[in-house]
């Protein structure tokens, strides 16, 4: 004789990514990307002239310099070319390749389980009694967004 189960009070019966979204637009949760891996080549998220034009008009511009005028005038272009790379040009592509990553990851289930097995995603939380929660890749990121989803309840 089996006996049918009784589905838990406390458990949301909206699909996982939909509470992630909920959790996300109310920042209970945040979403970590790993800029790295989703800004190399192959990546959905890649644009290859995002990363190519800036360092190569630095480097144009350090060689035209150095060949038309003198070498000191191509060392302070490459001076500031890779001053501007590192403090104007690489916070603007890491934060497009986060909310690119971000958009394509809430978009479905499966792309959120691809790039979850990836490792490129991670979650963290902090509840109001000051507990902290994370889920990396090891963790089943569906029983966090649950747990989470109870706990902020």
């Amino acid at each position: 004789m089996s006996e049918a189960k009784e589905p838990a009070e406390d458990v949301d019966p909206r699909p996982p990514l939909i509470l992630l979204r909920a959790l996300l637009d109310s920042q209970a949760v945040k979403l970590g990307v790993h800029i790295r891996k989703m800004n190399s080549p192959g990546s959905p998220v890649y644009f290859y002239g995002e990363n190519i034009w800036p360092a190569a008009t630095i480097l144009t511009a350090s060689f035209a310099g150095t060949a038309l005028v003198h070498w000191y005038l191509g060392a302070a272009i490459l001076a500031v070319g890779c001053y501007w790379w590192i403090f104007k040009v690489q916070p603007r592509i890491r934060d497009g390749v986060f909310e690119r990553t971000t958009a394509l990851a809430i978009l479905s289930e499966e792309n959120f389980d691809a790039l979850w097995a990836k490792g490129v995603l991670s979650l963290y939380a902090e509840v109001p009694d000051g507990r902290k929660f994370a889920a990396t890749r090891r963790d089943d990121w569906r029983v966090f967004v649950r747990l989470l989803t109870r706990e902020t309840a």
